[in-house]
């Protein structure tokens, strides 16, 4: 079985003899915790892309464009892969972020009938702010996180 929203397989892989997976009370403990933790992390960039004038998803286009490797745009499409998103969706964000003044279309240079989204000044100065804070909360975190790893690692 695979979820349609995140592509992820679902179902355990087949393979020649079914090892099962025994999980310690401490293992589901540590699960719980990081899933916690990532929760808090999620509530805590909706709030920092919000206290900058952008919705979550908006922020999330703009990472992936900065993101991109080894350019410094990307399609349509490639966005909606990466944000999981179908194509009409990434249209109307990027119509509202192009409406910001946060992000510009521009025909793709090798195929005419594709545009290519990058990140205007404002939208760099942008997405720039809101990175460092990301990044220093998840400095602040990076403790917690390590200990739970570690505890799958004495699995």
């Amino acid at each position: 079985m695979v979820d349609k929203q995140s592509n992820i397989s679902l179902s355990p892989k087949p393979t020649a003899r079914r090892k099962r997976s025994v999980l310690t009370k401490a293992n589901y403990e540590a699960l719980a915790e990081f899933r916690c933790e990532l929760r808090k992390f999620l509530a805590f960039s909706e709030a920092a892309a919000v206290g900058a004038g952008v919705t979550p998803q908006q922020h999330q286009l703009m990472l992936s464009v900065k993101g991109a490797p080894g350019r410094d745009s990307l399609s349509i499409g490639e966005i909606a892969d990466r944000l999981l998103l179908r194509h009409h969706t990434i249209v109307e964000l990027v119509d509202r972020l192009s409406d910001l003044g946060l992000v510009e279309r521009n025909p793709d240079p090798t195929d005419r009938r594709k545009i290519q989204v990058s990140l205007t000044k404002s939208g760099n100065a942008t997405i720039d702010k809101l990175s460092s804070i990301h990044v220093e909360e998840l400095k602040s975190i990076r403790p917690t996180l390590r200990k739970l790893l570690r505890t799958f690692e004495r699995r």
